[in-house]
């Protein structure tokens, strides 16, 4: 076993030492040592009860004959960091989850990991971690929020922003906003919507590196207790049959993640962490991989903020392995794949069929292509991402004049202060993984549009990149991005821009001979002033076409 090199002969005296001042017992010595790395944390709701589900954990590793060893990670809230400079180490921070675990399980090395993440950031930065170190790995995330309920009808998290701008028509007033304020967030858990911390969990189970139902169990179920206590058990008769993280982060379960993210009409964040986990891991996956399957799988389920349908309603019909279930009847899975509890054909055999409302049918799809799309062309070169899914009818292939941004802020309070029309196109830009740095969220501008009433007139694109929450026809993820050069850097306010989702194109109507031109000119870049370890990450970090990692 690894954590021999810290228990085993006479020269391992000392380590044992050690491990006795801990309470570690004679007969312990001999059993596995299973580290349970934990993100809770006393501010993050979806992290506020994963002190419960480790205590949950550390007894299933018991049961089952190992011995735990706890650790914690650091996790931003997206939604307590938007706005403000903590937005631009939100994304950041997933490389800092992923090497602060690389040290903790060198310098301490056991032989099998459970990862309990919940929230954006936290589950790929696991998960690359996880691909790293090659170890005996299982995922349990802490679950989702229950739905919240405002003036009769169940909201999510994205609702409170869009009515803000809702309050600013003067469409909603000061006590329906005390409404949103006390009952849009009931419980704890992972923001209710198909969002990104959501999007994630759903998708760990996808890859299979979490139980069934770790990706949709309300985090306040008894359940989910009881599955955080089954998969501290089934750890251990992971690491007796040696089955280790990238035996099961392989293409083909990554394939099948793409397919189950196209379903669900995912957060288009999972492009850039998909990128990033197939990066670490030597997966050969790219953006051309994520738009052939967008292409080819169907959307199966619409869920908030697309819809008023919750993954709490997802998990009462069968959850992801139901999802899975019917993409496998219509060829577009690979079932002979190894998950953490067997074959992933031997996960959906106990699952229910499509309910064909909240799941339907391949044969009755919500749409014949996917929920995220990769748009192409000369304002994003190297791609942008859509959440199709997540785009009224009308907008789906729309021409408009810009109105550009150096900068999210200015974006807001122009929406705000109904200075973007419809027509418009809002471009944001310098919010890129350099640029930003750190590709800051656009949760604010995109539910201000929504709030404005102005969802199906007005687009928004950026090299910035959105919430999971966000919907609307918001192009984001553009590159290259300005501060790398990208054309977005050089357009201005009155040019036309052509978004055309169905042809996968993002087009800026400006002739060569003008682009030259003001390329020549040069541009007036933000000056940031980074330091810390934002200054670098900005030196370090790449462009969202590859998932934002760093520079190898």
């Amino acid at each position: 076993m690894r954590s021999d090199l810290i228990k085993s002969g006479v020269d391992r005296t000392p380590h044992k030492a050690l491990l006795k001042a801990l309470g570690v017992t004679d007969s312990e010595m001999h059993k596995p040592f299973i580290a349970v790395v934990c993100a809770a944390s006393d501010y993050v709701p979806g992290h506020a009860h994963l002190h419960e589900i480790s205590r949950q954990v550390k007894d299933g590793i018991r049961n089952a004959g190992g011995v735990p060893f706890e650790f914690f990670t650091i996790g931003v809230c997206d939604g307590l960091a938007m706005n403000h400079r903590g937005m631009r180490y939100s994304l950041a921070s997933r490389e800092l989850i992923c090497d602060s675990i690389e040290v903790m399980l060198t310098a301490h090395p056991l032989d099998g990991i459970v990862f309990i993440p919940n929230c954006d950031k936290i589950v790929p930065g696991m998960i690359m971690a996880a691909a790293r170190m090659n170890l005996p790995s299982i995922f349990v995330s802490g679950g989702p929020m229950n739905p919240g309920r405002v003036q009769g009808k169940r909201v999510g998290y994205n609702e409170i922003y869009e009515a803000i701008g809702q309050y600013s028509n003067g469409t909603i007033g000061d006590d329906v906003l005390l409404d949103y304020e006390n009952n849009a967030c009931p419980t704890c858990g992972s923001c209710s919507g198909m969002y990104t911390a959501n999007s994630m969990n759903c998708l760990t189970e996808a890859i299979g590196l979490s139980m069934p139902k770790s990706g949709t169990e309300p985090a306040v179920n008894a359940a989910r207790r009881r599955l955080a206590k089954e998969t501290g058990e089934r750890i251990v008769e992971l690491v007796k049959q040696n089955i280790c993280a990238k035996d099961i982060i392989t293409k083909k379960n990554m394939m099948n993640a793409l397919a189950t993210d196209m379903a669900i009409g995912a957060s288009s964040n999972t492009v850039l962490h998909l990128l990033a986990i197939a990066h670490e891991a030597g997966v050969d996956i790219s953006l051309d991989d994520i738009d052939n399957k967008s292409k080819t799988t169907p959307q199966l389920s619409k869920l908030n903020p697309a819809s008023d349908i919750f993954i709490t309603d997802l998990n009462d019909v069968g959850g992801i392995q139901s999802v899975i279930k019917e993409l496998a009847k219509g060829g577009h899975v690979d079932t002979s794949v190894l998950t953490v509890s067997g074959t992933q054909a031997d996960r959906i055999a106990k699952a229910p069929n499509a309910d064909g409302t909240i799941i339907h049918t391949c044969e009755n799809p919500i749409r014949k292509d996917g929920g995220l799309a990769i748009l192409s062309g000369n304002l994003a070169e190297n791609g942008s991402v859509v959440k199709q899914g997540a785009v009224k009818p009308e907008m789906m292939d729309f021409t408009g004049t810009a109105k550009v941004f150096d900068g999210e802020q200015a974006a807001c309070d122009a929406i705000l202060n109904n200075v973007i029309i419809p027509g418009d196109v809002v471009v944001i830009r310098y919010e890129g993984p350099k640029g930003g740095p750190g590709m800051p969220e656009m949760l604010a501008p995109t539910a201000a549009i929504v709030g404005k009433g102005l969802d199906g007139s007005v687009a928004l694109i950026t090299d910035g990149r959105f919430s999971g929450a966000s919907r609307g026809a918001a192009v984001g993820h553009v590159s290259p991005e300005a501060a790398d050069g990208g054309l977005i850097a050089y357009v201005e306010n009155g040019d036309k821009i052509h978004i055309n989702i169905p042809a996968r194109s993002i087009e800026l109507l400006v002739d060569d001979e003008t682009i030259a031109q003001r390329k020549a000119k040069g541009v007036n870049a933000p000056v940031r002033q980074l330091d810390g370890y934002l200054k670098r990450y900005a030196k370090l970090v790449t462009s969202s076409n590859t998932g934002a990692v760093f520079e190898d």
